[in-house]
């Protein structure tokens, strides 16, 4: 049990799109802003003290890609890359021996651990905006956080990139036919996931229209995409963050 709220790691440029995910997992969660607190990694940095000051860390998506070549990156996207995989490190670390705080990295952050921890990110596997079958591997069923949900379920995806091979230590939960690699853990509380699992469907479709000319998907089709967003049912991600604030949040 612990006493310690969770830290929300804003890792957007858009800053109306970061408001918005940090509202959607602190919501999705169902804990008020005294038990989720936010950092903006693109304005600051990161905090000496975090990891005296935090029980777990929730790391939203961004613009960002990991797979970019590193000359084209800008000081921004490399130094929190950097804070990024500083989390991880020490989560990781922790994980090892059942101490620390925990973490669960989605979307871009996936690919900053897969590839710290000495895996593979790779532009072969991108996904469409929009709805995706999900499904748990024997792993998933029996994680602590994962095998509270459905077997098979549906999630939003966004995304450029993704993981072509796993970090060796990484055990995967959930995979799907576009991009195998939908989500891994790394001793007992580094999580890491493709898919979004914060968001309502209204809430993507807004998070859509910030970035409807970036290249996620035919900025003229936008009324399609989002009608299928829309459409489907997404109960099972939430679920996913619920179960994580239960073992690490406040309590």
């Amino acid at each position: 049990m612990t006493t310690a709220p969770l830290l929300y790691v804003c890792v957007r440029p858009q800053q109306g799109a970061a408001a918005a995910e940090y509202e959607s997992f602190r919501t999705a969660m169902r804990l008020d802003e005294a038990e989720v607190h936010r950092i903006d990694l693109v304005r600051e940095p990161l905090p000496d003290d975090v990891f005296d000051r935090y029980s777990g860390f929730l790391v939203g998506g961004s613009p960002f890609n990991v797979a970019d070549p590193e000359s084209t990156k800008t000081d921004v996207q490399r130094r929190l890359e950097g804070a990024l995989e500083r989390i991880a490190r020490r989560v990781a670390d922790g994980s090892a021996g059942h101490e620390g705080p925990a973490a669960l990295f989605t979307c871009y952050g996936i690919g900053v651990v897969t590839r710290m921890l000495g895996g593979e990110v790779s532009r072969a596997f991108p996904e469409d905006t929009g709805p995706v079958t999900i499904e748990l591997t024997d792993a998933g069923r029996a994680d602590p956080l994962f095998g509270g949900l459905a077997s098979r379920f549906t999630a939003l995806t966004a995304h450029k990139e993704g993981t072509a091979a796993l970090p060796p230590d990484a055990t995967q939960l959930a995979v799907n036919a576009a991009c195998p690699v939908q989500a891994y853990v790394v001793g007992d509380r580094l999580y890491a996931t493709q898919f979004h699992p914060e968001p309502t469907t209204k809430a993507f479709t807004e998070r859509m229209a910030v970035y409807r000319d970036d290249g996620y998907f035919e900025a003229e089709h936008y009324d399609a995409v989002a009608g299928r967003v829309l459409a489907a049912s997404v109960t099972e991600p939430v679920r996913l963050l619920r179960a994580f604030a239960r073992r690490f949040g406040a309590a």
